[in-house]
């Protein structure tokens, strides 16, 4: 059971099975550390509520060119595809149907000139939604986006699942020389499951000179500033984003055989210095 009041996480030596891609079972020394919590949302509204206006605004429509990815998908405010489900949780909904021009629709939301951060620990509990074409993403982009444009403001994929490969997701960051296809990424793997079964916990803990990425407490992935080819530009507030993209260059496009409606399941997001 979640608690809104937690303000301390602490990381301990762990123990823990994980398939990351060739890689077996591992045993990892984290250091202990002593997480402060500075913003969090839990979603505790009732059913049918949109989200929490003081935490989270909208990107509505197309974009320009399919939000630069091809993608079908026409993100709408609407409850119909972004509310809560009155039992401590957030959905986005992925919904085949015509709607101003796209056959598809979902919800992208963003806590842009609400809250960002610089460094610390931004961890999510969510369950992803699956089939051919769905795109569902946890993510960061630099808050001086509007100035310095994309992706020289950097960017931090803390989770995105291709929903035809339901077991694999990944963590990337996009930046200046390292975006798109040459972006720096790691994958994880669950053994004998998948995303869209249950929640997990996907987590990205960031400092001046490295970023970790991680699936329900166990680290699959380290990117150092000496192993990015191009600027490092981590050293700013990022803000977060949720949303469900439908097509797109990353995932193809969805099939007869792609189920909708489709949903992200999403438990709390909390922060941390």
């Amino acid at each position: 059971m979640k608690k809104a009041t937690l303000t301390k996480l602490f990381l301990l030596p762990i123990t823990l099975m994980a398939l990351t891609a060739c890689d077996s079972d591992k045993e990892q020394k984290i250091d202990e550390r002593n997480w402060q919590l500075t913003w969090s949302d839990e979603f505790n509204g009732a059913a049918g509520e949109s989200p929490d206006a003081t935490k989270w605004s909208f990107d509505i429509g197309t974009g320009a060119n399919g939000w630069g990815n091809q993608e079908l998908q026409y993100y709408t405010n609407r409850t119909q595809n972004v509310s809560m489900d009155g039992n401590g949780n957030l959905v986005i909904t992925a919904l085949r149907e015509n709607y101003n021009g796209s056959q598809y629709t979902s919800a992208r939301i963003k806590t842009k000139d609400l809250f960002s951060q610089t460094y610390g620990r931004y961890e999510a509990r969510l369950k992803t939604p699956y089939g051919q074409g769905l795109w569902p993403a946890f993510w960061l982009l630099g808050s001086n986006i509007d100035e310095v444009s994309w992706p020289n403001c950097g960017e931090i994929d803390v989770m995105e699942l291709r929903g035809q490969l339901p077991s694999i997701v990944n963590g990337t960051i996009h930046g200046p020389g390292y975006s798109g296809a040459n972006a720096i990424s790691g994958s994880y793997a669950l053994r004998n499951d998948r995303f869209d079964n249950g929640f997990h916990i996907f987590a990205v803990e960031w400092d001046t000179d490295k970023i970790d990425f991680f699936v329900d407490g166990f680290l699959y992935k380290r990117i150092d500033k000496s192993q990015v080819p191009g600027d490092w530009v981590y050293d700013h507030p990022f803000f977060m984003i949720l949303n469900v993209a439908v097509g797109g260059n990353y995932v193809g496009f969805p099939n007869n055989g792609t189920p909708f409606p489709q949903k992200m399941t999403i438990d709390y997001v909390r922060v941390y210095q």
